[in-house]
């Protein structure tokens, strides 16, 4: 019987690793920057064609490579950062697997010029699918640039499952942003298919934060410091008034290294507990520094997922240094006891005699369309007052005055034959502000109000934007908004849909937004807010689905929108809400799956009561 156990070709592990190391373009973004922190580069340029389908260019100023350790780097865990195995809890360094740049070689063709600065030349490596195609001596500058071409080209099948150009340039600004976001010691440009994305000057962290999001995002920055035996805390949370619902920037770094870390996400959340509305998020950007022996980041191939030794204490430590922050820095007002040139202040006696109230005299006989010389107005003449009888031009013109909300003002016709409501009781009664509660054949129907309503908006507006229809108002005075570049990337993705909703915004330029209109109905809701939270749901969505994008705008949209818990509303308002969630294509749920109402049987309550 012949053996059946064979080592796998080179090229074929190879493959087999860049599918955890090398996942999609910002994957190889990721290892290239990471690879030119550690060479020691203080500038660093990035340039992308198509997403990172046709190309990846990464070019630094670090201490380069001989020609021997350019050929050297492609082979399977040749690395320079570690030598040993205890190496790996002692290290100061982003990469040290040596997987990184085979896996990209394994499903790429790459180009590499390197040069050391005791070389007088330097040196061209060209590879394809982990075979070398040539080498040859280049003049080129010290330091390294790596081209990434046709990535996946001999992977079809992971081709075709990236995403669409505008969510892999979003994924690699992503991963680009945690790289130059804890190195404000290095100068970052990044470029998308020949236009400037970013340029990043050499600056302290708070500096490189507003570089990054803004100017605005300044004044919202409170300074975070914790220095003890067991770890050093440095960085900057938000203000309260700062939370959102979505797309809050929240980043944390240990060592120089970004991780995501659940535990300690609580910590910061906690910190605000009764400051901001449950659900909102807060900003922060957080640095940890901690023995390298005390985490553990060999456990992922994307090094985002680190153990902590003492997890529990950093997490007291955290929460107590976010705390001190929030309560030196918040605004509180102070007392002034400076008395000179104010006004005095009356204090109560009890003994003295009050003063009487004042009173309005007025004739309640008083009709100004009388035709009375005694009360025709100053400046009309007698014949200039209206003439007797005027009630009956107006009769027959008496209408229902309109509500509030506008959204009770066009009565949709009701579903005829809808067994749930058949026999409704045309009075309803609400229950704390949050529930409507009406009688119907089966039983007693509750329906949540602000539910119902999410339902109701959504429906209406997945109808204007699949028809352009949507209703603009124009704002009397324009509200600027701030996005980053990579939210900027989503905006114009998303914006032929939200002018479709009515939505109208003018680029002033530098990520800047000026709010011109803004669909009917929404007044009294905080455009800026909105249009935020609107952007990073269509982020988190992706933007890779027409569809997708829709029902996430309108969703995002009909939220807002909605009558909130607490409100209280009239009979004939519970009336339209009823009827318009029956003309509804779903009664039961919201758009995101929650119930909206609950029939409780008349059997069911008869036997509660027996």
């Amino acid at each position: 019987m012949s053996d059946i156990i064979q080592l796998l070709p080179d090229s074929v592990a190879n493959q087999i690793a860049a599918g955890e190391v090398i996942q999609r373009p910002a994957s190889v973004i990721k290892e290239l920057v990471e690879n030119a922190v550690d060479a020691g580069a203080d500038e660093i340029h990035v340039m992308v064609v198509d997403a990172g389908r046709t190309s990846i260019q990464v070019i630094d100023n670090g201490k380069g490579m001989s020609e021997t350790d350019a050929r050297l780097a492609f082979e399977r865990h040749a690395t320079s950062k570690i030598r040993k195995a205890d190496d790996l809890f002692a290290l100061t360094t982003m990469g040290f697997r040596g997987e990184a740049l085979p896996s990209i070689a394994a499903v790429a063709q790459v180009e590499l010029k390197t040069r050391m600065e005791t070389d007088e030349i330097g040196t061209c490596l060209s590879i394809s699918a982990s075979k070398v195609v040539g080498q040859e001596p280049v003049s080129c500058p010290v330091g390294s640039n790596f081209m990434v071409s046709n990535l996946f080209f001999n992977v079809p099948a992971r081709r075709k499952f990236l995403k669409s150009n505008a969510t892999e340039l979003n994924n690699i600004m992503a991963a680009f942003e945690r790289i130059v976001l804890v190195n404000p010691q290095i100068a970052f440009t990044f470029h998308s298919n020949g236009v400037e994305v970013y340029n990043l000057r050499k600056c302290g962290f708070r500096q490189r934060i507003v570089d990054m999001y803004g100017k605005k995002i300044s004044q919202d920055l409170l300074p975070v410091e914790a220095d003890t035996t067991m770890c050093k805390i440095t960085g900057f949370v938000g203000k309260p008034e700062s939370a959102r619902k979505k797309g809050a920037h929240q980043f944390f770094f240990v060592n120089g290294r970004f991780m995501r870390h659940p535990y300690f996400h609580k910590a910061v959340q906690s910190a605000y507990e009764r400051l901001v509305p449950t659900g909102d998020q807060i900003p922060y950007f957080i640095c940890f520094e901690v023995r390298p022996e005390d985490i553990d980041v060999n456990i992922h191939p994307t090094k985002t997922e680190i153990k902590f030794d003492n997890e529990q204490p950093i997490w007291q430590i955290l929460m107590a240094a976010v705390k001190e922050a929030v309560g030196k820095f918040n605004d509180v007002p102070s007392i002034d006891f400076d008395t000179v040139g104010k006004p005095d202040i009356p204090v109560f006696n009890p003994f003295q005699q009050a003063v009487d109230m004042p009173k309005v005299n007025y004739d309640p006989q008083y009709n100004p369309f009388k035709s009375s010389s005694k009360h025709t107005p100053k400046g009309l003449s007698q014949e200039q007052t209206a003439p007797a009888g005027w009630e009956k031009l107006y009769e027959g013109l008496q209408q229902e005055q309109p509500t509030e909300s506008s959204i009770f003002q066009q009565q949709p016709e009701q579903k005829e034959g809808d067994s749930l409501i058949a026999e409704k009781s045309p009075a309803h009664y609400q229950y704390k502000g949050m529930y409507i509660m009406t009688a119907v054949k089966s039983g007693l129907m509750i329906v949540d109000q602000h539910r119902a309503h999410v339902r109701i908006l959504y429906e209406a507006y997945m109808r204007q934007l699949n028809e352009r229809t949507g209703d603009s108002q124009k704002v009397l005075f324009p509200e600027v908004v701030q996005f980053s570049p990579a939210e900027t990337v989503v905006l114009q993705q998303v914006m032929p849909e939200m002018e479709g909703l009515g939505f109208e915004l003018t680029d002033m330029g530098g990520g800047s937004y000026a709010i011109q209109a803004v669909p009917v109905g929404l007044e009294g809701i905080n455009i800026v807010s909105l249009v935020r939270n609107m952007v990073a749901t269509a982020a988190e969505k992706g933007v890779s689905v027409a569809d997708e994008i829709n029902r996430s705008l309108a969703l995002s949209l009909a939220r807002s929108a909605a009558i909130p818990h607490g409100q209280v509303l009239g009979n004939e308002e519970m009336e339209g809400i009823i009827n318009q969630l029956f003309a509804c294509g779903n009664v039961n749920y919201t758009p995101d799956g929650k119930p909206i109402l609950y029939i409780l049987r008349q059997q069911e309550i008869e036997h509660l009561l027996k």
